[in-house]
């Protein structure tokens, strides 16, 4: 080898290691780029598809819907997490500080993204600390526009959060942002926001907040389990400090308030969810019910996240009043597992004022509503073949045979009075004060079942009536609600609601999204219901009612009931303002009820409860009346027939010792009182007949006669002047 040859070879490697690194440095700079470009596409990958962060909409987090009374009472709430949104001005400024201090002090500084916040982070972490960087606005759109993604570690989401970051911080003020955020975040417990967890630790509204409360608070969202006050106090008043002491150094708090608010202790007022959706306050039974009538309506989201705002019609005062008198009479009569269910409806409008299901709603694991069960109704039925009758034509002064028994559909069905007792020829008006259960089989079956069932369906009544020969002694069970809906027709001459227990529905953004229809219906002639509310004023003033007689200045109409052996006793009566409807019995079914060794009677339990509510929600209220309407045009008595007979010359079974009370002529209808002009002054009432026993007392009578059926009940009713009411309902044929 000469010496230009070792010349050149000495050269090259004297520019070997240059070239090389020249040449790494040149790939790096090459996969650095590739890398960036690559970068670049999947960051522009990432940021497809990402919600509209300028749709409010979505920062709306689950929510719970409230349930008011009609005074504005919350009585219950329904949710799927405890939360309450609220405003700036309604939340604690030592909130709103301390949680900037302790989350996000630069948070009025940077603009969604902290980037002296990430590389502060990362120092403490390469120190062994551990300290995070993601903002409050990060933290907002984890929470809510991307909460489906929250829970993803990757790089993906930390970039598409950032973007969002930096887009929701040129869409939103500061203040907006800190407040969603507020109402955003879990403070353990079950409460989500600040105001639900102001409520569940201190029982109190966030803007009432100390400045030692606040900061508990603002600690916890950090880790909710650990710092939660109730399992934790030693952790929770440590954290607490820790944010004194970061409000402190932020200048937002003095030293003497640092240190005053330091020293306090933690004391807490806990008022617990029930964590299972619902809330109730009030009114457990209504409560119920309301849900019910949501569901058909609403979705589930919107029940119970929407934030709805429900008012209802429930009156505090009216359902004070039914339930003090239930719960009176029932401990009255000190019967081991009686129960009532009582529905009072406002006439004018629909809205249920009162719902009373049962004696104690807790005490019942299935927690049965007796306003809404249906039970048999035994002659509290006649009301509506009484307005039917009326409607079709019938006159009420035809003379009707209601001696007892007798025999209907070729001698299958045996029909009795109360007692057996027969009442001669009488008038529909007076068979009615008297219940006659003959009379009304006859009546039934000269104007029709169909013509019957009709009526109740235009009334409101949606539940099965069988079609037999019983039908008019109240053989189908219905509830107190379809009753009183039903009742109330009488009352506004003839004008049907629908029972309303929801009077409107509104969002949260305060627009309403349902409304009560107050306008009704017009199903019966007023001049009808005029005649059938005089004749049943008859049942109170001298019937089966009587003890149901009220001591204020108001006209009361209705009818009793009392179903087989005794085991479901009711009331129906309306003023021109309420309309109520009661039943007595027992949960189990039909357990006759037995006061003192003798059936129970309507004296006993439904009249005098009626009597009471009545008394009290109308007291002081001016003296209203009832409409009045054109007389109906009734038809010759000799157009109705029963069972191919005239009605007019129907006989009983037996008949030998049948009194005959003289009809009046087919012009001259029986009227009960006026209620325009009532025989006494109506605020002291007449004293009831000899024959009538006290209703506040009743004696114990003896057993009734039986009946010559042994398969069929009896319902003693109430005395009256003129004997004992009849009612009495046969097994289905």
């Amino acid at each position: 080898m000469g010496p230009r040859e070792r010349h050149r070879r000495n050269v090259a490697k004297t520019h070997t290691a240059p070239i090389l690194i020249v040449s790494l440095l040149g790939f790096f700079l090459v996969a650095g780029v590739a890398f960036g470009v690559g970068m670049l596409g999947n960051v522009n990958r990432w940021l497809q598809n990402l919600p509209d962060y300028t749709d409010t909409d979505l920062y709306l987090t689950s929510e719970p819907s409230v349930v008011l009374d009609s005074a504005g009472n919350e009585i219950a709430r329904f949710y799927t997490q405890n939360r309450t949104n609220i405003s700036w001005d309604e939340c604690s400024d030592y909130v709103k500080s301390g949680m900037v201090a302790t989350e996000d002090e630069r948070f009025y500084e940077h603009n969604g993204v902290d980037l002296i916040g990430i590389m502060r982070a990362v120092v403490v972490q390469l120190t062994g600390g551990s300290e995070g960087a993601s903002t409050i606005t990060q933290q907002l759109v984890r929470n809510t526009i991307l909460s489906d993604e929250q829970f993803d570690i990757t790089l993906e989401r930390k970039v598409r959060e950032a973007y969002l970051a930096l887009k929701v911080e040129e869409t939103y003020s500061k203040e907006e942002i800190l407040m969603m955020y507020l109402n955003a975040i879990y403070y353990g417990h079950g409460a989500y926001g600040i105001e639900a967890a102001s409520q569940t630790y201190f029982s109190k509204p966030a803007s009432d907040l100390t400045l030692a409360e606040a900061a508990l608070l603002v600690g916890l969202p950090n880790s909710p389990s650990t710092y939660d006050p109730t399992v934790n106090p030693d952790l929770a008043l440590q954290r607490r400090n820790t944010v004194l002491d970061r409000m402190l150094s932020n200048g937002v708090i003095t030293q003497e308030e640092h240190d005053a608010a330091q020293a306090e202790e933690i004391v807490l007022n806990v008022t617990e969810s029930s964590g299972t959706g619902k809330d109730v306050y009030a009114y457990p039974y209504f409560v119920d019910y309301v849900l019910e009538q949501l569901q058909s309506q609403f979705s589930y989201t919107a029940i119970f996240s929407g934030g709805l705002t429900i008012q209802t019609s429930i009156d505090p005062t009216v359902q004070q009043a039914a339930e003090q008198a239930v719960t009176d009479r029932l401990n009255t009569v000190g019967l081991d597992g009686l129960e009532a269910g009582v529905t009072i409806i406002d006439n004018k409008t629909g809205q249920i004022k009162a719902m009373v299901g049962g004696r104690d709603y807790y005490a019942d694991e299935g927690h049965t509503n007796h306003a809404t069960s249906g039970r048999q109704v035994g002659s509290s039925f006649k009301g509506f073949t009484l307005a039917t009758a009326i409607n079709e034509g019938m006159n009420p002064s035809i003379p009707i045979n209601c001696n007892s028994p007798m025999t209907f559909d070729n001698g299958v069905n045996e029909i009795h009075n109360y007692g057996n007792q027969s009442y001669g020829t009488i008038t529909l008006a007076r068979a009615t004060e008297l219940s006659s259960n003959t009379g009304y089989v006859q009546v039934a079956k000269a104007v029709g079942n169909s013509n019957i069932i009709d009526l109740c369906r235009q009334l409101g009544i949606d539940a099965d009536i069988p079609d037999v020969t019983s039908t008019t002694l109240g053989v189908a069970s219905i509830s107190t609600l379809e009753m009183a809906e039903a009742y109330s027709t009488f009352a506004t001459g003839g004008v049907h609601r629908d029972a309303a227990a929801i009077v409107s529905v509104t969002n949260r953004d305060d627009e309403v999204v349902y409304q009560q229809d107050t306008t009704g219906e017009q199903v019966l002639d007023t001049g009808v219901t005029e005649v059938v509310t005089d004749i049943l004023s008859g049942v109170i003033t001298r019937g089966t009612g009587s003890a149901a007689r009220l001591s204020v200045n108001q006209p009361f109409s209705g009818k009793t009931g009392t179903t087989t052996d005794v085991a479901d006793l009711w009331f129906c009566g309306y003023t021109p303002q309420y309309t109520i409807a009661t039943w007595t019995g027992y949960s189990e079914g039909a357990i006759p009820i037995r006061i003192g060794g003798r059936d129970a009677l309507g004296d006993d339990l439904t009249l005098p409860i009626v009597r009471n509510i009545m008394n009290t929600i109308l007291d002081g209220v001016a003296r209203e009346e009832f409409p009045t309407g054109e007389t109906p045009t009734y038809k010759s008595n000799s157009v109705w027939q029963v069972e191919g007979k005239s009605l007019v010359g129907m006989q009983s079974a037996t008949t030998d010792d049948a009194e005959t009370e003289e009809p009046e002529t087919p012009e001259t209808v029986e009227s009960p009182d006026s209620p325009n002009s009532p025989s006494t002054s109506p605020s002291t009432p007449d004293t009831p007949p000899a024959s009538t026993t006290d209703p506040s007392t009743p004696a114990t009578n003896p057993d009734p006669p039986a009946t010559t059926d042994p398969g069929t009940g009896t319902d003693p009713g109430t005395g009256g002047g003129d004997g004992g009411g009849g009612e009495t309902t046969m097994p289905a044929s």
